[in-house]
């Protein structure tokens, strides 16, 4: 028999899959290099100035970050694999108020595959449990944006 006073509810990885018409090789380089291109400017975590660019560093252990309109630069995480054009790892390091904590982190995945012309991205933002008390609310706030910035993404990628 269960005890219910010790179950609790772990929400469960964000898992998008999009299809964008475009080569592998610009479906990664635009996730990967041109982020602060498709990155919706009021998802930042910046004070007192605006986003201008968000930035991965090609290699694991480079930095994620975000630069803002005032040269100022804002940790998001670290990378933790980087595959071009195949795959790339990132460690988010924002806890649940979206503040840079470099001794917490959730992982984003995002793989890339080719099929007749276009490419496949699969993309997860797993251990969200980490999140604490508020995860299951953070992952429904969570699903949705990463839905719009994937739309973003996807527009950018097939517009060059």
């Amino acid at each position: 028999m269960n005890d219910l006073a010790q179950q609790h509810i772990t929400p469960a990885a964000i898992r998008k899959t999009i299809t964008v018409n475009a080569p592998i090789e610009r479906a990664f380089d635009v996730f990967a290099s041109r982020m602060g291109a498709w990155w919706h400017k009021e998802h930042s975590i910046a004070k007192g100035t605006t986003q201008a660019d968000v930035v991965i560093e090609p290699r694991a252990g480079g930095r994620w970050y975000e630069k803002g309109a005032d040269g100022s630069e804002h940790a998001w995480g670290r990378v933790l694999d980087y595959d071009p054009p195949r795959r790339l790892v990132l460690a988010w390091q924002l806890n649940r108020e979206f503040v840079y904590d470099p001794n917490f982190e959730t992982t984003v995945e995002v793989t890339f595959e080719a099929q007749d012309g276009v490419t496949v991205v699969h993309f997860e933002h797993r251990e969200l449990e980490r999140m604490g008390a508020d995860a299951v609310q953070l992952f429904e706030s969570m699903d949705g944006g990463w839905a719009m910035l994937l739309d973003l993404y996807k527009a950018k990628a097939e517009q060059l």
